[in-house]
């Protein structure tokens, strides 16, 4: 019996014995009832026809350094999200297998903000701007109905900002550990009449655990509400954000086994990042009636990014080459209409909802050479000579619809559609000798649609069953490079479709909710890397791609405040059709049919047990574990499987006006040494980037309320 068969006949057992557990429970405390943003707008977790997983802001912060969103979202299954332990490159975050191949920057998955697109109109997205310090809840959506968002969405990470509530509160937070790292905090919140606000800035720097790997990171986080009458709000989101990063690269695997500390080659290069990114959102809600609401949000943005890379001067004498160093100034603005009907039909409640996204993004992308003098005798990490200046225009304008029909007691059907057509268009300024006209233009267009069936069995039981299909456009760094080493954007580059589905069940058992989903997605045309050398990628299509697994998760807490948090995750993720990175096809260089797909850990289990009482002491305990990772397509090189244990203690107190906290945290207990995650088909074969032994921090916060 395949592995896949004895899974699912386990889940069937579970699954089967679950109506009786469910109805033996009704009396036992339950965890408090919790809604989430689904594509129809809000519902409660346990009505959701899919796997949506929703972390309290206060969850995340607590008893960690609150930076990044790798530190609290262990607790949801089939996300896997690793702090490359480099800033330069952001987190390295996939949902059920899309995103692992990212090298940079979060690509697959579509990330939102307050509602504003942290993922631009070709699928590359980044969590940097995320302010840990003011954040309300992060959701997490996957399975089929994140189609329903559009291009690139595999899955769905939403971060909400926290609304002001009552009388003026000022908070200020400070948290410190291993490797110089310290972060400094400040919020101001509260309401007055109609008014509410959220003010929260921060300041985080490191020196890092790796050699070349300093980072200084600045984010400012604003949210103003107004109330206009008793039928409409508007709400004002401001967030800006300043990074200065080195990049420690990865290792091979020599170069890992002799140092996992070691940065030669970055120090060389002095290979580094740049980051400055505002902007801004309006979001305007309105009820006409009782069953009729409009929502109008509006947002703009600019992102400047200078990078450089450890390309050698030599590789850079090509007159197609675009240099080692890499300036992009993007400005993204853009605009979701939606209006929310409920009515009935043949006498049972619909609800419809229809809208239009439109999104746009003008970047001028230039390169240099990232040297200076000869190519004998260069002085690297500094500005050369211009390489490339090319303006770059994406678009996307997807109307979408989707309806939600309670259509007997204990049954309900939600059907959608997105249509989503994404535009490319560039512009060459850089035409020399040996360097023709590179501009050109692509259209790529989908229907998406998405349906779901939710059986209640019991008050405390649901069963659920859902399809749909997506599809995923190469991103602008995936076009930016040929595999032929030729000048101009790689528009052979087809865009990737794929079709899911997702059999589940919902269970509230002895106070807590446990949740089981099987998945499978079949994609044609899967985006792959054809090269990787240098930081610099380019990129192919393959064949098809299967993805199954099982996702189970448990979340308990009792009455006296003991907590449990379970995760766990399979997922075989191979290539169904063999194919050559180039061609024709050199020996040894053909990817077998049946090869796992690099950056995907085959299980990963999260687990945490404590004691946390609102006020006074707390303790706890957490594990990580992950198996193998495959770094590259042809499975000659991986990072073994790990486990790590964390343990954290507190301290809360309420006394008069002030909330003060303490917390102190020993990550990787045992001294581990590991690799947390990996660079995908790295051409030099610097695939691993190593995590830190045993390391500390401590942190403290008060709240005064006027």
């Amino acid at each position: 019996m395949t592995t896949m068969k004895k899974t699912t006949l386990a889940v069937g057992c579970l699954l089967s014995a679950m109506p009786l557990a469910a109805q033996e429970q009704t009396a036992a405390p339950t965890l408090g009832e919790v809604t989430v943003s689904a594509p129809r707008g809000p519902a409660p977790v346990f009505d959701v026809a899919g796997s949506v997983d929703r972390v309290e802001g206060g969850d995340i912060r607590s008893d960690r350094l609150g930076v990044n969103l790798s530190e609290g979202l262990g607790q949801v299954p089939g996300l896997q999200i690793q702090n490359r332990q480099n800033y330069a490159q952001d987190l390295q975050l996939s949902i059920r297998g899309f995103g692992a191949r990212s090298t940079f920057g979060v690509r697959g998955v579509r990330l939102y903000v307050d509602g504003i697109p942290a993922t631009m109109p070709d699928g590359q997205g980044q969590v940097s701007n995320i302010d840990l310090g003011s954040i309300d809840r992060v959701e997490v959506l996957r399975g089929p109905f994140s189609a329903l968002y559009g291009n690139s969405s595999g899955g769905v990470v939403q971060a909400f900002t926290e609304t002001g509530d009552g009388p003026p509160a000022l908070g200020l937070s400070v948290a410190g550990g291993s490797f110089g790292t310290s972060r400094v905090g400040a919020k101001v919140s509260g309401s007055s009449g109609a008014i509410d606000y959220v003010l929260s800035a921060s300041h985080f720097s490191t020196g890092g655990y790796r050699d070349h790997s300093q980072a200084q990171r600045n984010i400012f986080n604003a949210k103003i509400g107004m109330a206009l009458d008793d039928a409409s709000r508007l709400t004002l989101i401001a967030n800006g954000v300043n990074i200065h990063a080195q990049d420690p690269l990865g290792l091979t695997a020599a170069q890992y086994a002799l140092n996992p500390r070691s940065a030669d080659i970055a120090s060389q290069y002095d290979t580094r990042k740049t980051v400055n990114q505002s902007q801004g959102g309006l979001l305007y809600e309105r009820r006409i009636n009782a069953a009729n609401a409009l929502r109008v949000m509006l947002y703009a943005g600019e992102r400047k990014t200078v990078q450089y890379l450890a390309l050698p001067p030599a590789a850079q004498a090509s007159p197609t080459s675009a240099g080692g160093l890499v300036n992009l100034s993007r400005a993204y603005a853009g605009v979701d209409l939606r209006w929310t009907s409920k009515m009935k039909l043949v006498g049972r409640p619909l609800e419809l909802v229809a809208g239009l996204g439109y999104d746009h993004m003008r970047e001028h992308r230039t390169g240099y050479e990232n040297y200076v003098g000869g190519i004998a005798d260069p002085i690297l990490g500094v500005q050369g000579q211009l390489r490339r200046n090319e303006i770059n225009h994406i678009g996307n304008t997807d109307p979408y619809l989707q309806s939600s029909w309670a259509f007997a007691d204990q049954w309900t059907l939600e059907a959608g559609v997105r249509r989503s057509q994404v535009r490319f268009d560039s512009h060459d300024r850089y035409i020399v000798d040996g360097n023709g006209d590179d501009s050109g233009s692509a259209r790529y267009a989908r229907l998406l649609p998405a349906a779901s069936l939710r059986y209640a069995a019991t008050r405390n039981l649901a069963l659920y069953v859902s399809a749909g299909r997506g599809f995923e456009t190469p991103t602008l760094n995936e076009l930016s490079y040929r595999p032929d080493g030729l000048g101009g954007l790689n528009f052979a580059l087809k865009p990737a479709t794929n079709d899911n589905i997702e059999i589940g069940a919902k269970a509230r058992l002895a106070g807590g909710l446990l949740t089981a989903a099987l998945f499978e997605t079949v994609t044609k045309n899967e985006i792959v890397t054809a090269a990787n050398v240098g930081g610099r990628a380019s990129f192919q299509n393959a064949g098809r791609t299967r993805r199954k697994g099982l996702e189970l998760a448990w979340q308990h807490e009792t009455d006296r405040h003991w907590r449990t948090l379970l995760a766990y995750t399979w997922i075989d993720a191979r290539y169904s059709d063999s194919f050559c990175p180039v061609q024709p096809c050199p020996a040894g260089s053909l990817v077998a049919a049946g090869n796992r797909i690099p950056g995907i850990a085959a299980q990963t289990l999260f687990a945490s047990f404590g004691w946390m009482p609102p006020e006074g002491w707390r303790v706890g305990a957490e594990v990580r574990a992950a198996g193998k990772v495959q770094a590259n397509d042809l499975n000659t090189a991986s990072a073994p499987g790990y486990g790590v244990t964390a343990l954290f203690a507190g301290y809360v107190k309420q006394r008069g006006h002030w909330e003060l906290s303490a917390f102190a945290r020993v990550d990787n207990v045992f001294d581990k040494r590991y690799i947390g995650s990996v660079i995908v088909n790295e051409g030099n074969g610097r695939y691993f980037e190593p995590s830190p032994r045993r390391n500390w921090m401590v942190g403290a916060s008060g709240v005064y309320r006027f």
